[in-house]
């Protein structure tokens, strides 16, 4: 790649739609984040659907806070997502199924629409090399973050042992009494 496309790819074993749900949720962009950079969406649609749509969000560059405004540019269900801010650069997700139901995952800052002042600011502050690196940095977290959630919420989740339930009002002797309220302190007691 030259330094106006910055490419990486991962392999992720969920399904490309579980990926795409990722990032088409602004609101989980901080999530999958692995510049350091990404903060708190301030406005954003539900889910993005298309070229054209807008979200806004908080960042922290070198230190700095700012709000940046980003714009869909390029967008195909489940395959293609990209946005720009006031630049022309682009940051862009091409997703592509695997074989064995996994999604393959590339991730690229295209600064190949630049004009020449921001290719200049973007070269002179290193963004090649910052870009680079906080690419592999949200591939990997993309990557578990899609994993988990195509496991669902009880992956990794085995049953413990029985539980006996304990009536509080039929017990007044340790160890039972210590974990049951006095009396005076139920809610809901039984009619006399």
């Amino acid at each position: 790649m030259t330094e106006k496309l910055i490419s990486e790819s991962t392999t992720v074993d969920a399904p490309p739609e579980v990926v795409f749900a990722i990032l088409a949720d602004p609101r989980q962009h901080s999530r999958i984040d692995g510049s350091g950079s990404v903060g708190a969406v301030l406005s954003a649609p539900e889910r993005l659907t298309g070229t054209g749509q807008t979200f806004t969000v908080r960042m922290k560059l070198f230190g700095v806070p700012y709000v940046i405004p980003n714009r869909v540019v390029e967008f195909e269900e489940g395959r293609l997502i990209a946005w720009r801010h006031f630049t022309a650069n682009r940051w862009r997700y091409e997703l592509a199924p695997t074989s064995d139901g996994g999604t393959t995952v590339t991730e690229t800052f295209d600064a190949s629409r630049a004009d020449g002042l921001t290719d200049a600011i973007v070269r002179a502050a290193k963004f090649p090399e910052r870009n680079r690196a906080g690419i592999l940095g949200t591939l990997q977290r993309l990557k578990q973050a899609a994993e988990t959630d195509a496991a669902g919420p009880l992956a990794g989740w085995t049953p413990g042992p029985p539980v006996r339930a304990v009536s509080c009002a039929a017990s007044r002797t340790p160890p039972i009494s210590a974990v049951c309220p006095p009396p005076e302190a139920r809610r809901f007691r039984r009619a006399a």
